[in-house]
């Protein structure tokens, strides 16, 4: 998995917990760590390039799961195949930028 690629998955599991931790405190639990949360995910927020970093959060207002695996030339998220071309890593070999999908737009990660 690319570098990029990786820091956005993180960025995304972050996320996730954060909205956990939120909702367990709509039920009236202890939120103790969510300034923990906060303070890493600003961390590695200012590690990604912005051009990455935009499109992942225009994409996590469309989706829950704006990053997401490729399984069996597959995108996890919609289910259509891969071109061949992007199968190899998760940036495009010329550009160096996130390979997206080209049905739904998740950015993809290869496993």
């Amino acid at each position: 998995m690319a570098d990029g690629v990786q820091k956005l998955a993180a960025l995304q599991d972050i996320d996730l917990m954060i909205r956990d931790v939120s909702e367990e405190k709509d039920l009236g639990f202890s939120t103790e760590g969510r300034v923990s949360l906060d303070e890493a995910r600003e961390k590695l927020a200012g590690q990604i390039e912005n051009r990455d970093l935009r499109l992942y959060e225009r994409l996590r207002k469309r989706y829950d799961r704006a990053v997401v695996p490729v399984i069996d030339h597959r995108c996890v998220g919609c289910s259509n195949m891969v071109p061949t071309a992007r199968r190899m890593s998760g940036e495009d070999r010329t550009t160096r930028k996130v390979v997206v999908c080209e049905n739904c737009g998740r950015i993809l990660f290869f496993v």
